[in-house]
């Protein structure tokens, strides 16, 4: 049994870092970038949460929908301000500034919120599960992370395909160009792809907090890399990558505290992707891409 209550731990905690990956891969496959402040975009929905329910009294379900607000327009303004004018700029530039605006944000909490640990409260009021006489509990966190992570990404991969704008999206990602010669507003379509991503970084944040119930500015480091890592994981550039390489990352980060070691779990995880990228470079779904010369 406790193997099994250890699978769901890592199926849910995997979910979190596949609505994380979704951020990175989107803006990865459309933008050709890596936005390393997209960490730093999920403390910020959590702090919002949390000072809207503390301090104000908010509805949870009220103070969710203004975190993701605030991280959309947080992340538009982003890229409006940081990533715009970099367009045309070297890879490196661009990697220099994201992370400059990932330390940014960690200050900016810093002076408002200051250094102490938050105790966050759980808003998802769904109790736990218990099966087989008590042997097996299953957490209500857990379950509503995996349905919604679920719900998220069909709802995503249907918006690329069957919308105008996720059309526009797929157009930007191939040339972007080709893409702007046939009428599509790139700048627009970026900025389209930067809000959804934040909106969901806001989603993932508040789950992983309602999980893990302690929060500090640097509450969406570690979570981000590991999701950057599951993005690559999976293929980056890929939705359904994204989603297969956070379970695969979850699952295996609780099983190696449980089974191998706690204090090692961060390098197995590490270590296991460059073991399948050594295997296969573009990731589980990813796709080998051939420069034109």
């Amino acid at each position: 049994m406790s193997f099994i209550s250890y699978l769901i731990n890592g199926i849910s905690l995997g979910s979190i870092y596949a609505i994380i990956a979704l951020g990175y891969t989107m803006v990865y496959g459309i933008a050709k970038m890596l936005n390393f402040a997209h960490g730093d975009v999920i403390m910020i929905g959590c702090y919002v949460v949390f000072t809207t329910v503390t301090g104000l009294g908010l509805n949870p379900y009220l103070s969710i929908l203004l975190s993701v607000i605030v991280c959309t327009v947080l992340g538009v303004v982003i890229e409006k301000i940081a990533y715009k004018p970099l367009r045309k700029a070297p890879p490196l530039a661009v990697l220099i500034t994201a992370i400059g605006v990932s330390y940014f944000l960690q200050n900016f909490a810093l002076l408002i919120f200051g250094a102490d640990t938050k105790s966050f409260t759980s808003v998802i009021p769904m109790n736990n599960i218990k099966l087989a006489g008590d042997k097996l509990v299953i957490s209500g966190v857990a379950m509503v992370t995996v349905c919604i992570c679920i719900v998220i990404m069909l709802a995503l991969m249907t918006f690329i395909k069957r919308t105008k704008a996720g059309q526009a999206m797929l157009a930007v990602s191939e040339d972007k160009d080709a893409a702007q010669l046939m009428g599509v507003n790139v700048n627009g379509t970026i900025s389209l792809t930067f809000a959804i991503g934040s909106g969901l970084a806001a989603i993932a944040g508040v789950l992983l907090c309602s999980a893990y119930p302690t929060l500090t500015p640097y509450t969406g480091s570690m979570p981000g890399i590991k999701a950057f890592t599951a993005a690559v994981f999976g293929g980056i550039g890929s939705i359904p990558g994204a989603f297969i390489g956070g379970i695969l990352l979850g699952i295996i980060e609780i099983l190696g505290k449980a089974y191998i070691s706690s204090q090692l779990s961060d390098a197995i995880v590490f270590a296991v992707l460059i073991i399948v990228l050594l295997v296969r470079p573009t990731g589980i779904l990813g796709k080998a891409v051939h420069e034109k010369v």
